[in-house]
């Protein structure tokens, strides 16, 4: 259960901390209060399932990595959380899980989103991580981003 001041602290951070040198700062000056209690505030919301997390969500087509896709990967079930641990420490992944297979249609069980400025920096992506998961995968494909979707989650109304 939200009281007025948590929800207060999501109403102003929901679109992005602000992009000023010391938001906290700013956030408390606007609620009247200590950096540090928005601080604990923030971290008991996450703590207590809340807020998910708090960290940058970049947009890659400003920053110029317009060739962006989600491979995805059959791999051994037995071998998934080693495996999709490596993959996801990749720097060029941004993002690694494990979601079920759904067959006979859907066997890939291990996604893995790549971002690079070429098409050929992608391939060298793909490459690197088909050489990690070595026989472990049995096959994987590659899901091209063709346009950009919304990147908000959800957003908390007015009392």
């Amino acid at each position: 259960m939200l009281d007025a001041f948590d929800r207060q602290i999501i109403q102003l951070t929901q679109s992005g901390l602000p992009l000023v040198a010391e938001p906290y700062q700013h956030l408390a000056a606007q609620l009247d209060c200590s950096p540090e209690v928005v601080m604990q505030r923030m971290q008991a919301m996450q703590a207590n399932g809340i807020i998910r997390r708090i960290g940058a969500v970049p947009n890659h087509y400003k920053l110029g990595y317009r060739f962006n896709g989600m491979t995805v990967w059959d791999v051994v079930d037995e071998q998934i959380d080693c495996l999709g641990e490596q993959v996801g420490q990749l720097p060029f992944v941004s993002h690694c899980y494990h979601r079920p297979r759904h067959l006979p249609e859907w066997r890939y069980n291990l996604f893995a989103m790549v971002h690079s400025k070429t098409a050929s920096g992608v391939e060298e992506q793909i490459a690197v991580i088909a050489a990690l998961l070595g026989e472990q995968q049995r096959a994987h494909e590659v899901l091209y981003s063709t346009r950009i979707l919304k990147k908000t989650g959800f957003r908390l109304g007015a009392a």
